[in-house]
This record gives structure tokens, sequence and C-alpha cells, in this order.
């Protein structure tokens, strides 16, 4: 949806939760080759493998911080928040706030957000919802994670 968009030359932003304690490939390649692309990441990586909790509400907080303006900016065109439903599910982030501010979002702005687990009073505001199923995963047969490909 990212790459649709800049196709159009529409305005992008993307805000990873979850990602960032080491560079992800999302990363490397809007940083290089998408400088147009507002991005943003938590940048404490997997949250749950913390010992510190409070801290990880904190960033979630900042990070939250700087999508506000953007749901509120009606030259974004699409705002990506990935894995934004982990937040919900760990209670970092107030559920309710998160709803009042994607309701409120311009009309003409398209919001996406990934993630697994919390989030289903989310989903009653969402245009459209996906949910997208393993059936099978290569890590489960021994593979481990391939970049480019996993990370």
């Amino acid at each position: 949806m990212v790459m649709r968009a800049l196709g159009y030359r529409q305005k992008v932003g993307v805000v990873q939760f979850i990602k960032g304690e080491q560079l992800s490939g999302e990363e490397i390649y809007l940083r290089e080759h998408c400088p147009q692309v507002e991005f943003h990441q938590m940048g404490t990586g997997f949250t749950w493998d913390t010992q510190d909790r409070s801290a990880d509400i904190r960033a979630a907080e900042k990070t939250w911080a700087r999508v506000l303006p953007m749901l509120k900016d009606s030259s974004f065109d699409l705002v990506v928040l990935d894995e934004l439903t982990y937040m919900i599910a760990y209670d970092y982030l107030d559920e309710g706030e998160i709803i009042a501010a994607i309701s409120g979002r311009p009309a003409t702005q398209s919001v996406v957000v990934t993630g697994r687990g919390g989030g289903s009073a989310l989903q009653e505001i969402m245009d459209t919802v996906s949910e997208v199923r393993e059936v099978k995963h290569a890590f489960n047969a021994g593979i481990k994670a391939r970049q480019g490909v996993d990370y």
C-alpha cells in the first residue's frame, strides 16, 4: 500500500511500534529511497522481552505522540501504524484514545493498522479488516528467520 500510494505521489507516514532495536529492511529502504515518507520507530524492539514495562509504556506514548499530528493533518493520504494492536493488547496505550484519534482523522486519509491481538473495538471503526492467518511457517520446520523475508 505504501508503494501504491507513493506511485500516485501521495503523502505517506509510517510508524512502527515494535521494531527498532536493529535496523529493519523497511527502515533501510524508506530512509534510503523514500525520504519523502515520514517514518518513525518506537525503537525498543520486541517489548514483550523487556524487563521494564514502565519504560516500554513511555516509549509507546512517545511514539503515539508522533502519530497524533499525522492523524490530524489532511496532507497525509496514508498513515501506516505497524504493530499498533500490540500496544492495545499489552495495555501500553489507551484503546479509546486510539479509536478517537483514528475516527477523527481527515475524511480523505486512509489509515492502516497492523498487528495481532488486541483491538476488537478498533476493528469496529475500521473500514476494512483483514486477517492474515498462519497455515504453515518455515520456522516450525527448523528454518531460521531470513533477512529480506522475515525481517
